[in-house]
């Protein structure tokens, strides 16, 4: 059963697992199940697509509860005015501690044109775990809060991965070695990518809205064995990256 994370008369919001599709497309090959399905049949009522999360990824996803308020909240994403923020498992320390990586990224084709795209970032917390790999005795990793400007396709995975800090467990644009790594040192099989926080205003009321999505038990898991701050995190740490109309 998907966790609920908050029900109205408008729409839901749920925390969508690991591993888990949203609907039937091209992009998510010989999947069985889809979330889509799940939420129709466990609510017993029609249910639309506000936006979209990866297959790999988890964390908040918004559902409408009818055409007109899907819309309504496809306006709000497109015009930017949805403030997200991911939690992110990255390979390597960022360095600098903040910053905004602006880089043009395609869309699903990577051979079609490149638009504007820019994804704030901030680090969290790092470990260097005594693990030999390839040429290094031991590996380091960071935690980082990701805050895309745009919604570009797979645009913190990309983002991340331009700057040589890929996203673990991520098997299209990270590092097939380090991602073995965490599957047979840690016990981790899922990509290091949750939809945290979702900042945006009510479609029908107005009302600002700020839906969380808890850590699954992989995930939080890793972040004890790392001694690594667990959300809610204090929010004086995080002002500098956190713009409530940022896209």
């Amino acid at each position: 059963m998907l966790e609920i994370l908050y029900q109205d008369d408008a729409l839901i919001a749920v925390n969508k697992p690991a591993n888990l599709a949203v609907h039937r497309s091209k992009m998510v090959g010989n999947a069985e199940e889809f979330l889509i399905d799940q939420l129709r049949e466990q609510i017993g009522d029609s249910v639309y697509l506000a936006h979209r999360l990866d297959r790999a990824t988890s964390g908040v996803l918004l559902i409408a509860r009818s055409k007109d308020v899907a819309a309504a909240l496809g306006e709000q994403f497109m015009g930017r005015s949805v403030h997200k923020q991911y939690l992110v498992v990255v390979r390597g320390w960022p360095d600098p501690l903040e910053d905004v990586i602006d880089y043009p990224l395609p869309g699903s084709r990577e051979t079609g044109p490149r638009r504007e795209a820019r994804t704030q970032y901030q680090r969290l917390a790092t470990i260097e775990v005594p693990i030999e790999l390839g040429r290094y005795s031991q590996q380091r990793y960071a935690l980082v809060l990701a805050e895309p400007e745009s919604g570009r396709f797979r645009q913190i995975r990309k983002h991340l991965a331009h700057i040589h800090h890929p996203v673990i467990g991520d098997c299209q644009h990270g590092r097939g070695d380090h991602n073995r790594l965490y599957k047979q040192h840690f016990g981790c099989h899922r990509m290091l990518l949750h939809a945290w926080r979702l900042r945006f205003a009510h479609p029908l009321s107005g009302a600002p809205m700020l839906i969380e999505a808890p850590l699954d038990r992989e995930y939080a898991a890793l972040l004890e064995r790392f001694d690594w701050p667990r959300p809610p995190f204090d929010e004086s740490t995080l002002a500098s990256t956190s713009h409530p109309d940022a896209g």
